[in-house]
């Protein structure tokens, strides 16, 4: 993956690309330590007028093991802990609730800094484990088909909030390593396009989480500047939620589509210059008596005409008020057939976690100082504690009760 090299956004204190620690103090919020690169930590190093391994040294126990307070960095001299506290944000999101599905997918809820929580998931799939990655809190986007969409949206998530959530979902999985990462949780990840790539530089760095780009997938709504921007800045798998074939039904299932029809959308999916072996993944909701007629199977074998894509299935998970169904069983295999008999990859991917409200679409972690958070079946953080089960972490500032066990070794890179 090429490199990241746009700033932290301005609400935070790089957003000027000024380095904490010398000079007059910014009014912005300071920035926290897991959101810095590599780069970053050996300017501020230098700055400070500590010894330049220093930060390669606190790299590593930023990203390659559980997070532990500064006071626990036992290698790290005083004096260079108390300047990293006195100049950045030592904090992390709080893991509040952890359900586990009969399936064995496990969904977390975690708290973030201002008390407002995102959902991530851990889905097991034959030989993987993926964990599904929020972007935002709440969703602007409004898709009718997903619950996400109904909260709005709140902000978007730092870079480090979405390094937590690799963290938090890295225990959740234990004893067995995470294979997979989508952003496919809470939020438009294009949305966030800065806070996303600076994400995506810590996760697949060498000095970072040392995950492999190729196992690593953003999903996007249709924000086609954005993609294909993503396409040239980054290597990571790039999926399209499309779900409807035709303007006037996608218009009203993805208004996104008003602002970037199909026309554009797939026109930029013809640019992106995929190597010879690789498709154009697209993502198609299925919805009983809206999108599952032959017709809709003529219309998307014609939009799809020329282009190497791979089509997953996705039946409708269903959530209260939602207004819609789920395409019946039959339906769906009908209509895988009928594309795999006019020449298109087609796959149905089989929902996980529906017990927990944990499957695709069904995110929806309300937010405090309204209606009482969703926690999925669990109790509300205050009936459980500050963390949940025995063997989870939460890390706060001051350096209060953490996890647990060393870090498995990194995942190493291979094939989808």
């Amino acid at each position: 993956m090429r490199s990241a090299t746009s700033s932290i956004p301005s609400n935070s204190t790089l957003g000027s690309g000024e380095i904490p620690g010398r000079g007059p103090r910014s009014q912005a919020p300071r920035v926290n330590l897991r959101s810095l690169t590599l780069a970053e930590i050996d300017e501020w190093v230098q700055r400070r007028g500590f010894k330049p391994y220093r930060a390669s040294q606190l790299a590593g126990w930023l990203y390659n093991r559980p997070p532990l307070p500064l006071v626990q960095m036992h290698n790290l001299p005083a004096d260079f802990r108390s300047a990293l506290a006195e100049d950045f944000d030592c904090s992390l999101p709080l893991l509040r609730g952890r359900s586990d599905s009969r399936d064995g997918t496990v969904k977390m809820l975690v708290e973030l800094g201002d008390a407002r929580v995102v959902e991530s998931v851990v889905i097991p799939r034959e030989e993987r484990l993926t964990l599904c990655i929020s972007s935002q809190v709440g969703c602007a986007l409004d898709c009718a088909f997903c619950a996400t969409g109904r909260l709005g949206l709140a902000r978007n998530l730092e870079p480090f909030e979405i390094i937590a959530q690799v963290m938090i979902g890295r225990e959740a999985a234990r004893p067995q390593p995470l294979s997979n990462y989508v952003f496919m949780g809470m939020g438009e990840p294009l949305a966030n396009y800065d806070r996303l790539m600076r994400a995506l530089e810590i996760m697949t760095a060498r000095w970072g989480l040392g995950i492999s780009p190729r196992r690593i997938t953003v999903s996007t709504a249709g924000l086609v500047p954005q993609l294909e921007r993503l396409a040239k800045e980054s290597s990571v798998n790039i999926a399209v939620s499309l779900s409807a074939a035709r303007d006037e039904l996608r218009d009203r299932l993805l208004p996104i589509n008003k602002r970037y029809p199909l026309s554009e959308l797939i026109a930029a999916c013809r640019r992106l210059e995929l190597p010879r072996r690789k498709r154009v993944s697209f993502e198609y909701t299925m919805l009983d008596g809206v999108n599952d007629a032959q017709r809709d199977v003529h219309e998307l074998v014609e939009l799809f005409k020329g282009l190497r894509v791979k089509l997953n299935l996705i039946p409708f998970n269903s959530f209260e008020g939602c207004g819609f169904r789920c395409s019946p069983p039959d339906r769906v295999e009908a209509f895988q057939q009928r594309l795999l008999a006019a020449g298109i990859h087609t796959t149905v991917r089989k929902s996980r976690g529906r017990d927990i409200a944990a499957a695709c679409g069904q995110l929806a972690a309300r937010q405090r100082g309204g209606a009482d958070t969703d926690t999925g079946g669990l109790p509300a953080a205050s009936e459980r504690g500050a963390t949940a089960a025995s063997g989870q972490f939460a890390t706060r500032e001051d350096g209060a009760a953490l996890a647990g066990p060393r870090a498995d070794p990194r995942e190493s890179g291979g094939g989808d």
